[in-house]
């Protein structure tokens, strides 16, 4: 039997013990919150050799369904068996019928990125994170993008008043955590960056001001085009489903070279572009002090509030920050 597995059974044991709803709900930080075990493993996966990372990512992965599963059909059991016991014990009183207290749930985008953490925690990248406050250097210098350059006018950043004037910002894409990753890490790197994101767009349908983005980076020897390409349609496929195809159109981008869009199949037979990518530029990798006569990489990334917003057809990006209860509760 595995860690993962015996960590799986010891919470399934503890969650069959509860006696009553509200023991149920107090376990479940121990359980399935940021201290539980099966969290801790979770994050303990970039200490191994990348070609074990895969499979216990993978065996992760089936641990916390199983204990996801045995709570919910757990908890299920708990309440009928209370509402049963009141409705017998007080068969007049109606109020029994609603529960005083309606337990909350994920946010659609924690959802979406806890989806998309465990489709490529299983393909056996770990996860990485960074500040929201970044300078110049990580957020633009690092990625091949001097104060001259053209493309540094299209982040619509949000300078922050410290030191010299437009020095330290709010970051405007997660990519700072790539470099800072490079910098602090010698190859082989597989890793994701997802994080909250900052540009000054204003609020519409489509855009958000402070929203969610997801890249992931691979750094290794002989990685080409067509090992992004395999990363890319195999990603697309575990998280819309099988059936979903995917497809790269060249692009450019300053930190990638060559660069691509990616975009997805939909039912119709049109396609709809997800996100961004392409083999990380050499410079980039000097930048970090990696040779890249040696090291190759590739990079993608893609808001997950879009992902949100394409996964379950909405209409209006702005939903998911209203904190509308009638339509948060519907997922």
């Amino acid at each position: 039997m595995s860690f993962y597995e015996t960590l799986a059974n010891d919470a399934v044991a503890a969650i069959e013990d509860a006696a009553d709803v509200e023991t149920l709900d107090g376990l479940r930080p121990t359980l399935l919150g940021k201290k539980a075990g099966l969290t801790s493993a979770k994050s303990q996966l970039g200490t191994l050799e990348p070609d074990q990372r895969k499979e216990a990512g993978q065996r992760l992965n089936v641990a916390r369904q199983l204990v996801e599963a045995a709570f919910a059909s757990r908890r299920d059991a708990l309440a009928a068996s209370a509402r049963a016991e009141a409705l017998e014990t007080e068969r007049l009183d109606l109020t029994e019928f609603q529960s005083k207290t309606s337990p909350g749930h994920l946010h659609l985008v924690t959802q979406a990125r806890d989806r998309l953490e465990d489709v490529f925690v299983g393909m056996g990248y770990t996860i990485a994170e960074g500040p929201e406050v970044e300078t110049a250097w990580y957020n633009f210098e690092a990625l091949n993008i001097p104060e001259w350059h053209p493309a540094r006018g299209s982040f619509d950043t949000i300078f922050v008043n410290l030191g010299e004037p437009e020095a330290v910002m709010l970051r405007s894409h997660t990519s700072p955590v790539q470099i800072r990753t490079m910098e602090n890490q010698k190859p082989p790197i597989y890793i994701i960056a997802p994080g909250r994101t900052f540009r000054t767009d204003t609020a519409d349908a489509t855009h958000l001001p402070a929203f969610n983005q997801i890249e992931g980076l691979v750094i290794d020897r002989n990685i080409t085009m067509g090992d992004l390409a395999g990363t890319i349609d195999t990603f697309v496929r575990a998280f819309f489903g099988e059936e979903v195809k995917s497809r790269l159109r060249p692009s450019y981008f300053p930190f990638t070279e060559p660069s691509a869009e990616f975009d997805i199949s939909r039912d119709d037979g049109s396609w709809l572009e997800l996100g961004g990518c392409g083999m990380v530029n050499p410079q980039v990798l000097r930048n970090c002090g990696i040779d890249p006569d040696e090291w190759q990489g590739f990079a993608f990334g893609f808001g997950i509030d879009r992902l949100a917003v394409m996964r379950y057809q909405l209409d209006d990006i702005r939903e998911l920050v209203n904190n509308d209860v009638r339509f948060l509760r519907q997922f």
